[in-house]
């Protein structure tokens, strides 16, 4: 995924009820934790037997949910990427336009000033004829 290589440590410890798992050094958005609360199934929750199989459930989602929000920044930062080298080419070739532009003009302009000393050469050999 990321190129981030965060060496930040996560711990998880149980409250003293055991009731709550405690995630450190993770750092959640409101929507993540809103999608958190969600119920995993339409029944709601699981009884309080499957504490452990709670605890690893939390501990898989929390997973999921930190892999889905660095994919997305992941993802995001891609797209500013993209748009810098989009206006970077942008300005390339505009500059190469605009040389192309001026580099016409001038061989256009050296054309019409041959084509006038032509012009007036002939002109020249005429009277003089």
């Amino acid at each position: 995924m990321g190129g981030g290589g965060s060496t930040r440590r996560v711990t998880f410890e149980a409250d003293e009820n055991e009731n709550i798992t405690v995630v450190k050094g993770v750092r959640l958005s409101d929507s993540v934790i809103d999608r958190m609360k969600e119920p995993s199934s339409p029944a709601g929750r699981q009884p309080r037997g499957a504490g452990a199989v709670n605890d690893e459930e939390l501990k898989k989602r929390i997973a999921e949910e930190l892999a889905l929000e660095r994919a997305r920044r992941d993802s995001e930062a891609q797209k500013r990427r993209l748009k810098q080298e989009q206006m970077y080419v942008r300005d390339e070739l505009g500059k190469l336009l605009e040389r192309e532009r001026i580099s016409s003009n001038e061989h256009l302009t050296r054309a019409i000033l041959r084509e006038r000393a032509a012009t007036e050469e002939e002109r020249q050999k005429a009277q003089r004829l």
